[in-house]
Formats: structure tokens, sequence, C-alpha cells
């Protein structure tokens, strides 16, 4: 993966930076790095807002992986595959694991990615049989490492073949029904909160008006946007307090108010809580500037 990822005392690993020609990078889906490592040591290692896709497999030993608000386990057999833009980490547990990794990108993959979510494309899964994936991760690391002056087109034949197996391994259509509809519910409790978060909202109203379960609800809504409902609602109204504060001389005590926290000592120390500095505070400091 990156420097971030394995490198030092951590990791023993072999790796290939790979540098594709000018038209692999414009025109085909094109190698970045290539690689197999072993955990030295129990450690966490992540990244964030890097313009790959990263699949790797555990060969042995185990561990989680933090990813779109989800800690997931992984253990040996279990293949990964990630949009390296997003915030991801993941930590070896006391079994110290062996992995193999490429990295890639394309100027279709985002498109190639977003349909292999649409299958019912798994962040992890564990396919009956992993050789073929082994397969393909070392013949890229020998093409890559080869003076092969065909090894731009080899390279994108393997990743062709590992997204061909990807798309065969998520076709779970069963699966993406129930998903988009737990999203199709979401995104319009979501829109109710943002419409109405400076009323008094419970889980007991949300679930009546939107025919849910309450604790399958807090369950999904926490899965889904990282955050519990009742802290999106709490960031909300204190974002809401903020503006108000930087651009109006309305009194502390109104704010409050508007925001729907009704207690003005409550919505000091709420505010203090969240920013930390008291409401008074922070009006002085932006009318300052």
């Amino acid at each position: 993966m990156d420097d971030y990822l394995f490198h030092g005392n951590l990791v023993s690993s072999n790796r290939i930076l790979y540098t594709p020609s000018q038209f692999a990078k414009s025109t085909l889906i094109h190698l970045q790095e290539v690689g197999t490592l072993q955990a030295k040591k129990e450690h966490t290692s992540g990244r964030e807002g890097l313009s790959s896709y990263l699949f790797f497999l555990i060969e042995s030993g185990s561990g989680t992986l933090s990813y779109e608000g989800r800690d997931l386990e992984l253990r040996a057999g279990d293949c990964i595959f990630l949009d390296c833009e997003k915030k991801y980490s993941h930590t070896t547990s006391s079994k110290l694991w062996k992995l193999k990794w490429v990295h890639f990108q394309g100027t279709n993959m985002d498109s190639i990615y977003r349909k292999y979510c649409e299958r019912g494309g798994k962040i992890v899964f564990h396919p009956k049989n992993l050789s073929p994936y082994i397969e393909i991760i070392n013949n890229l690391y020998n093409i890559a490492s080869s003076s092969d002056y065909l090894r731009d087109m080899k390279i994108y034949e393997m990743l062709t073949k590992l997204l061909t197996l990807l798309m065969e391994e998520s076709w779970h259509p069963e699966e993406r029904l129930a998903i988009s509809s737990k999203k199709k519910s979401l995104q319009q409790i979501k829109a109710y909160i943002d419409t109405s978060y400076t009323k008094k909202i419970s889980l007991d109203e949300l679930s009546s008006m939107f025919f849910i379960n309450k604790f399958y609800l807090t369950r999904v809504f926490k899965e889904q946007y990282g955050i519990s409902i009742s802290n999106y609602i709490l960031e909300r109204r204190i974002t809401k307090a903020k503006h108000l504060l930087r651009f109006s001389d309305t009194s502390l005590e109104d704010i409050g108010n508007e925001v729907g926290i009704v207690d003005a000592n409550y919505f000091s120390r709420v505010f203090k809580k969240i920013e930390g500095i008291t409401p008074s505070a922070y009006r002085n400091e932006w009318k300052q500037k």
C-alpha cells in the first residue's frame, strides 16, 4: 500500500512502486503499487484522500478494518476492496497477518467501483477459492518487475481479470435491494431532521412517522452517517447557533430558543462542550475578526 501502512520495524514487505506510461495513465486501468507484507508488530495504519483503489487479501493472521464508520473483522482468506479517497485504517491483531495488495486507478474506475457497489459488492468478502486472487497479484508483481515493453497492456489485462472476479463475487441482488430500501428511508429521515431540528424530535416520533423500528433506526443511521441521531440533531443546532452568534445580535437566550435548546444554561454547557468555548466567547472572538 503506502508508506503510512507498510514501513520500518512494523512490517517486512516486498513491493513495487510502479510508474505507468502516460498512455496507460490516460487510457488504461493502471497499476500504482503491488506487494506483499508480513506484520512484525501489532499496529494501526490508515490513510484518506488517496486517488486510488485498493484490493488486498489476508493470507494468514487477523485484524480489523475501519471504513465508512464501521469496524469490520478481518480473518485469513478475506478479500477487501476499497475506494482510497475515503478514510480507512486497519489494525493487525496479535495473530500478525500476512497480506497481498494492489493499488490501481483508471479514468473509468469510479464508474466501475460504483457498479460493483450497486450489484451488492461488499467491502469485505470471503471467497470460496482465494487462489485466483493470489495468482493475479503474483502475476502483477512479476509483470511490473519485468522489462517487457508490453507490460502496461499485460498489467491492464491482469487488473481487468481482477475486476471481473470482483464483479462475479459482488452479485448479491437480494442484499442490494435491502440496502437500497434502507438508504432511501434514512435519506427521508435525515431530510426531515435537516428541516425540523429546531423542534423536539424523538425516536418514537421518527419511528411512527416513517414506519421503522426505532432500535433498527438507531443502528442503521449510525452505520450510514457515522453519528447517532441525537448527536446529529445537536450538531445541526450548534451549527445554526454559531451562524446566529456570528451574523446577528440576537441574545444568547433567544438563540438557544431558536435552535431548539430552551434552557439557556444547558445551551451554554452544550455549546462549550462541543466548541471548547462559551457562546459569548465565540461571539466575541468572531466579532473581532
